[in-house]
């Protein structure tokens, strides 16, 4: 979460998506001008399964309150078929990659910059993402 003027947050949801020979890895990202809920959590992974083209998937995930909502369990259920879900153990963000990716944005992009808006921060993030996805 990056938060700009006035209070205003900008979310952001990320996949790091690799073979395991990694080959052919990939970051899949999302950015929201409001707080990550249930709902919009299942969309990430509608778009996720077109892009993986319901090929078998793990995913790793934290403890997120979203993540362990009903709504997004019950939606997890209908997609066994090709999706598996491995949830970290608690306090081991070590163990997250995506902690990486966020620590690695945190710091070369925003530091010291004040945002006019969402736009930029959304903007000054996604160049962040390019960067990152490149290295």
């Amino acid at each position: 979460m990056i938060i700009v003027s006035h209070w205003k947050k900008l979310w952001l949801c990320a996949a790091p998506a690799c073979r395991w020979g990694g080959r052919r890895s990939h970051l899949y990202f999302q950015t929201l001008p409001d707080s990550y809920n249930a709902e919009s959590l299942i969309a990430f992974l509608r778009e996720l399964r077109r892009h993986f083209r319901g090929e078998q998937d793990t995913m790793i995930w934290d403890g997120f309150p979203a993540h362990m909502s009903r709504l997004t369990q019950a939606s997890l259920q209908s997609q066994l078929y090709w999706l598996r879900v491995v949830r970290l153990p608690g306090y081991a963000s070590d163990l997250n990659p995506e902690e990486t990716l966020w620590s690695n944005l945190k710091g070369q992009e925003p530091p010291n910059r004040c945002s006019t808006g969402l736009g930029e921060a959304d903007s000054i993030v996604r160049q962040g993402k390019t960067r990152a996805g490149r290295s």
